[in-house]
């Protein structure tokens, strides 16, 4: 047994000051029956615990960690720039030099703004998509996460076409009145919200690689077609691509599928390992924000230069060396035909979904493609796996409904040692 009394000691402090102990709900452990893996370190494809206890990495921060703990080129920008200072409050030429970087590489923007995290941007964007249609409703889909803003934490109402409800205490229903929650991968559901609340729909927001469920790949058709219906009736297309933006391709999954949103938010990977979220679009849309437009955001810590010269690293690194979303792919369609080649060996139903780099595993009978579906996995099956995989030194996401992210450093001999230490958990399966 891998000891955790450090781990379990650092938490019992955490729960008499921090609600639950966390300060993001997942981190809990909860899904999972368990208490948090306390962190002190990362190198590479590795983090070490509070205890001592080495593991392989397959969450990597939820994501941006693409080129793995410490980079050494991010920690050599960042240590550069920090010795400087930390924060002004006022522009600085990282943010401008990370912005260039972006929209020049990006085929669908021209302007971006800079906030402090995925969720900001989500409510950034949606403001802006009000603010320059004129029109107050959006339309989201199941299986889609957009951050814990008000207007967005909502769940389907009783038909297709109908409003939603408030997944969260503390959200006037008001506020979700003005979004509509559609299954993804169903254009009829689509028309039929667009033909009864059109004339009011400021945007359609999807994640184009939906990744807060597990990973759930969608129909390349229905995207098209919502750029298709978006185009016919005056509304924005909005990808969220907090996750796949930088991850599946350096232009994301707009440029992975060549469709053209009109607008896109980015996170994770742009922030370096810092707190970060960018939203952007074609400048006649971004000119309404302030202060050229009448859409006012503001922050005091946008475009702080230790997040912005993390971010360049990163992002400079990938785009010198585009091959890394090859090797990517690669490796993580290696550990599909492992997981495969080891629970295709037992009763034990399961579903594994896989785009680039990211991967999720469902213990179910039946193709996820959606929420609904994701929602059939069996958790007390998902508990076991993940326990056992923590013994044997392979960190997962502490969540049945989420994916994991390779990164670069990870090599074919790590995601060997992960394959193998399925085969002696999957004996208590």
């Amino acid at each position: 047994m891998i000891k955790r009394d450090s781990s379990t000691q650092l938490f019992e402090e955490a729960k008499k000051v921090l609600p639950g102990g966390v300060n993001s709900p997942v981190r809990a452990f909860r899904s999972v029956n368990g208490a948090p893996i306390y962190f002190e370190e990362g190198s590479g494809a590795y983090t070490k615990d509070a205890d001592g206890n080495t593991y392989i990495d397959l969450c990597c921060s939820w994501g941006p960690l693409i080129l793995g703990h410490a980079d050494p080129r991010v920690l050599k920008k960042v240590s550069s720039v920090m010795s400087k200072g930390t924060s002004f409050g006022a522009p600085n030429k990282y943010e401008t030099q990370l912005a260039r970087l972006i929209v020049d590489n990006h085929p669908y923007i021209e302007k971006i703004r800079f906030v402090n995290s995925g969720t900001e941007a989500a409510m950034s964007a949606i403001r802006l998509a009000r603010g320059v249609t004129g029109k107050n409703k959006i339309i989201k889909f199941e299986g889609c996460y957009h951050g814990h803003v008000d207007s967005l934490m909502v769940k389907a109402g009783s038909g297709l076409a109908t409003l939603g409800t408030s997944t969260s205490a503390g959200i006037p229903e008001a506020f979700v009145q003005e979004t509509i929650v559609l299954p993804l991968n169903d254009p009829s559901a689509v028309e039929a919200a667009v033909k009864k609340y059109g004339h009011d729909i400021a945007c359609i927001a999807i994640e184009p690689i939906p990744a807060n469920n597990g990973l759930l790949l969608q129909d390349k058709e229905f995207l098209l077609f919502l750029r298709k219906i978006c185009t016919e009736n005056n509304i924005l297309l909005f990808f969220d691509e907090v996750i796949s933006g930088f991850r599946v391709a350096f232009a994301g999954a707009s440029g992975y599928y060549g469709i053209e949103p009109d607008m896109v938010a980015f996170g994770k990977i742009i922030g370096g390992g810092f707190p970060v979220g960018a939203y952007a679009a074609k400048a006649l849309v971004m000119d309404n924000v302030s202060p050229d437009g009448p859409v006012y955001q503001a922050g005091t810590l946008s475009g702080n230069p230790l997040a912005m010269a993390a971010g360049l690293a990163m992002l400079q690194s990938l785009n010198q060396e585009e091959e890394v979303f090859n090797r990517l792919a690669e490796k993580t369609a290696y550990l599909h035909q492992g997981l495969d080649s080891v629970l295709s060996t037992t009763n034990i139903p399961y579903q594994i979904n896989r785009l680039g780099s990211m991967i999720s595993v469902h213990f179910t009978e039946i193709p996820v493609t959606d929420f609904e579906t994701a929602a059939f996995g069996n958790n007390d099956t998902f508990k076991k796996y993940f326990h056992g995989m923590l013994e044997q030194g392979i960190y997962l996401p502490p969540s049945a409904f989420e994916s994991y992210f390779l990164n670069d450093a990870l090599s074919f001999s790590d995601i060997d040692q992960t394959i193998n230490a399925l085969h002696l958990v999957i004996k208590k399966l």
